[in-house]
């Protein structure tokens, strides 16, 4: 299956995924094209911006250089050796899977489908999608994978924010409908990535993605749990942690929080709990997992009037400072965050809501502008309550600690002091 190509690589969905893995393609040497159908993307990458956090305009620029072209029609895939797919698979409003992003990816690479391209779906799905869903449209213009065309799942592992981990030190798994198909994903990721790792097929694959979140997921649950009931026992969870986390065998560190967020834990789950339940087999750990994990803003708000409680002071009426609004610290990625449904129960009972966040410069509630703090330690010492959501490295916590006239740390990061109370 040879073949003459003008571009090495096509990336559809120039997002947190697709656009690191165009740029270390990029620097590998590799002929990249991004396609991506926001005119308004499009054009900012063209022209050395960059809309994602782990990529710098200056390296935007240095993608440009080494040959990066980004475009918004779909016949550059005609052209190109191998096309990825880095598209949102989100969930619907009855939280179910939404591949409506997948479909129109595929049916744009089935239109322009020549013999020898290599196609690899990367956006986390069911296990069974690749070979039941993509496989079909590829095939339906007469093309027959394995023969004419290589498909394979290759799940994606970018952690935003991560700066001892990216898409060239992490292993990179893969899994291909046939054998083949497998050795043709090993071969290109292998360009730029520092180990693969091949999967039995695309099924395993699709699953290692769920597995490796349903994993996280979970254990955040069972520490969320025990967050709940450890203040009234007198145990110090935080404590805990730190001292089981000395076993050099047998334990991984989850830490509690206000509640899960992002592109990840708050939805892959979902689409394993769906491919189960369509089986008719209940999954209940998952589903006691993500019930746990949704009530945790709550449990924020309700321990916030106990703390405003303990003041004399009512909800309805005192003024809350909410320190860090995106879902995890050093970003200013919102999806999923919690800090909204936080903020919706605090309004919800009355509350007069402040915000300070170094990377979110608006930050709307319920259709509604929330204020924010200019001054977030000035703002700590008129508030009522300042509660820690996320940790941003420009948050000052010791100076927080000393200013703020109460301090709830949900995220465990403050040292003691009279003032802070952990979750």
């Amino acid at each position: 299956m040879s073949r003459s190509s003008t571009v090495d690589l096509v990336v559809v969905g120039l997002g947190y995924v697709g656009l690191p893995l165009a740029r270390s393609a990029a620097a590998a040497g590799l002929k990249v094209v991004g396609l991506d159908r926001s005119r308004r993307v499009v054009d900012g990458l063209n022209t050395g911006r960059s809309h994602v956090d782990d990529i710098t305009d200056t390296e935007v620029r240095a993608m440009l250089e080494q040959g990066f072209e980004a475009v918004d029609r779909a016949d550059v895939i005609a052209g190109a050796a191998a096309v990825v797919v880095c598209v949102p698979t989100p969930l619907t409003d009855h939280g179910a899977p939404d591949l409506g992003a997948v479909h129109a990816a595929v049916d744009d690479i089935a239109a322009h489908l020549t013999a020898g391209t290599l196609v690899v779906l990367e956006s986390t799905t069911y296990p069974g999608t690749t070979d039941e869903v993509v496989r079909p449209r590829l095939e339906a213009g007469g093309l027959r994978v394995g023969i004419d065309f290589h498909l394979a799942f290759s799940p994606e592992r970018i952690d935003p924010g991560n700066a001892s981990f990216g898409l060239e030190n992490t292993p990179k798994v893969v899994g291909g409908i046939t054998a083949d198909c497998t050795k043709a994903a090993r071969a290109l990721y292998e360009r730029f990535v520092h180990r693969v790792v091949e999967a039995k097929g695309t099924r395993e694959a699709e699953m290692a993605k769920l597995l490796e979140n349903t994993y996280r997921h979970v254990n955040i649950a069972l520490v969320n749990e025990m967050s709940m009931f450890c203040r009234e026992i007198g145990v110090d969870l935080w404590d805990a942690i730190r001292c089981a986390s000395t076993k050099p065998f047998g334990f991984a560190p989850f830490f509690p929080g206000p509640g899960v967020g992002g592109h990840c834990i708050p939805i892959d789950p979902n689409y394993l709990s769906y491919k189960v339940r369509s089986l008719g087999i209940p999954f209940r750990f998952v589903e006691l997992a993500q019930e746990i994990n949704q009530r945790m803003p709550v449990h924020v708000v309700n321990r916030a009037a106990d703390l405003l409680n303990d003041q004399g002071k009512a909800v309805r009426g005192s003024r809350v400072l909410l320190l860090g609004v995106t879902y995890k610290p050093d970003i200013s990625d919102q999806r999923e965050s919690p800090a909204l449904a936080v903020a919706e129960n605090l309004l919800a009972r009355g509350a007069e809501l402040v915000y300070f966040d170094p990377r979110v410069e608006d930050w709307r509630v319920a259709g509604a502008p929330v204020e924010r703090a200019e001054d977030y330690l000035a703002a700590a010492e008129t508030a009522d309550l300042t509660v820690l959501l996320q940790p941003h490295r420009e948050i000052d916590l010791d100076e927080l600690a000393d200013r703020a006239r109460a301090l709830f740390d949900t995220r465990g990061k403050s040292a003691d002091h009279p003032r802070v109370v952990k979750l």
